[in-house]
């Protein structure tokens, strides 16, 4: 009968490897990148994934006035001006790719989210039952000054188009006046006011430098023309 043994027997074949063993150490952390531009590639999209979830969140505190419209609005344009920022990096861009893509790549829910990040403006901005604390609606109690800067903002904003300004970074911020400056004016859904809300959508989706066609540029005075005409004759 053999003798019993202490341990459990080594393969013949077996070699330990010394110079691995050596190189292993427990106490090291581990990581999921080795350099600096690495671990803020991750670090960018973790804040963006953390964007499009709070995004969300805040969608559904407000649509429940778990929050007020001030404090929906401030986090709201906060968070939009985070997200344009990071992917304003073409490396981040790149890696991020699309909403929906890095959505279904990281098992994200957030269509409130997707809404507002698509439309690139707060809620209280952008629907005009919500904008209308923001002043009055009545034609006699309204400034005409306030009636003097929509009507300078879409007159800029027309001028630009006509002018060949056609890039996202010329055109969004000069169409974001209009709407806010429109709807201090008035809370009253006019005549193709939602073709404004539509080009914002529209150009908050495209890259920054990336310039619209002449035929989109052709559709796009049409309709801001046709909003403005809408918007005057709230006035009569």
């Amino acid at each position: 009968m053999l003798p019993r043994q202490g341990y459990a027997p080594t393969p013949h074949s077996y070699v330990p490897n010394t110079a691995l063993s050596a190189s292993i150490n427990l106490d090291e952390e581990v990581t999921l990148t080795s350099t600096r531009a690495e671990r803020d590639l991750q670090d960018s999209l973790a804040e963006l994934f953390s964007i499009i979830v709070t995004l969300d969140e805040l969608e559904k505190a407000f649509i429940k006035d778990a929050v007020s419209e001030a404090e929906y609005t401030e986090i709201c344009e906060r968070s939009l001006r985070q997200y344009n920022a990071l992917l304003a990096d073409e490396t981040i861009a790149r890696e991020f790719g699309g909403l929906e893509e890095f959505q279904a790549k990281w098992d994200i829910e957030a269509p409130r989210a997707t809404k507002r990040l698509q439309a690139g403006m707060p809620s209280t901005i952008t629907t005009p039952a919500s904008a209308a604390a923001a002043g009055p609606s009545d034609r006699n109690n309204t400034s005409g000054v306030l009636i003097l800067e929509a009507t300078q903002d879409f007159i800029t904003f027309l001028d630009a188009v006509k002018l060949g300004l056609l890039s996202k970074d010329q055109l969004h911020p000069l169409l974001s006046d209009v709407i806010q400056s429109v709807n201090k004016v008035t809370d009253k859904d006019f005549e193709n006011r939602g073709k404004i809300v539509q080009w914002l959508i529209t150009l908050n989706q495209m890259k920054a430098s990336e310039e619209l066609s002449e035929q989109q540029a052709r559709e796009l005075d049409m309709d801001i023309q046709q909003a403005y005409q809408g918007f005057r004759r709230t006035l009569t």
